[in-house]
């Protein structure tokens, strides 16, 4: 199957995750159809995400605010408060391994969630909810470990495309924030992607006026899905 033989389905206006007084409308990909990776590479580079076993993308009418963004790694500098978080970072060691249910890691990440979420709709977290939102029963996830020593400080989970990898979902230790480690998380991914031989580190959407989301303007030069083109996004927008 293609994307082109994909039927579609919008769900209701309800509250935007983003933006204050704002309503957002989700478009989804069949959930009956049978998906595989390799459509969903295609439907990635139109902008959709994976959430659990669903492939969705924004689609609100009156409003264009939720640009969907890559960092091109073989372009990417580091800046100067990045070179400190990565070099602050090296004592930290990571493993690859693939996407499955471990109790150390819903133990981290119920602690972020508390920790850091308790205000979204993410709180409280539930063994339930972790799996049906990282795991899917047909991609190419893999599970990124932070270690520091014996002590599990962080997980990435992405997804392998065919050119680079999609940042689902990481989560950390919210008591080391001094590290900064959700940051050296993507920096570390950028390196990897490099070293794999791909191009791009796709991070999600990207809304202009949202605290949660100003983080991704940190990472230069950065690519915008505009008008089902990808376009390198200006600095100052």
């Amino acid at each position: 199957m293609t994307a082109s033989g994909l039927k579609f389905f919008t769900t209701p206006p309800h509250a935007c995750s983003y933006l204050d007084n704002k309503q957002a409308i989700t478009l989804f990909a069949d959930p009956e159809a049978v998906m595989s990776n390799p459509l969903y590479n295609q439907l990635s580079s139109y902008g959709f995400r994976r959430s659990g076993n669903y492939i969705y993308k924004p689609q609100c009418l009156q409003c264009q605010a939720c640009i969907s963004v890559r960092i091109p790694v073989h372009h990417f500098k580091q800046n100067r408060q990045q070179k400190r978080v990565w070099h602050k970072n090296q004592d930290l060691r990571v493993h690859r391994i693939k996407a499955g249910y471990y109790q150390h890691h819903y133990d981290l990440y119920a602690h972020y969630i508390r920790s850091r979420h308790s205000d979204g709709d993410m709180y409280p977290p539930s063994v339930a909810q972790y799996l049906s939102f990282l795991f899917s029963d047909w991609s190419d996830t893999h599970l990124y470990e932070f270690w520091l020593e014996d002590r599990l400080v962080a997980v990435a989970t992405c997804d392998t495309l065919k050119n680079g990898l999609s940042a689902v979902y990481t989560f950390y230790d919210a008591r080391l924030e001094k590290r900064s480690i959700g940051t050296y998380a993507i920096l570390w991914q950028i390196e990897h992607i490099k070293q794999i031989g791909l191009d791009y580190l796709y991070l999600g959407y990207w809304v202009d006026g949202s605290p949660k989301m100003a983080y991704k303007k940190n990472f230069f030069p950065l690519e915008a899905l505009i008008d089902q083109v990808w376009r390198p996004l200006p600095n100052d927008k």
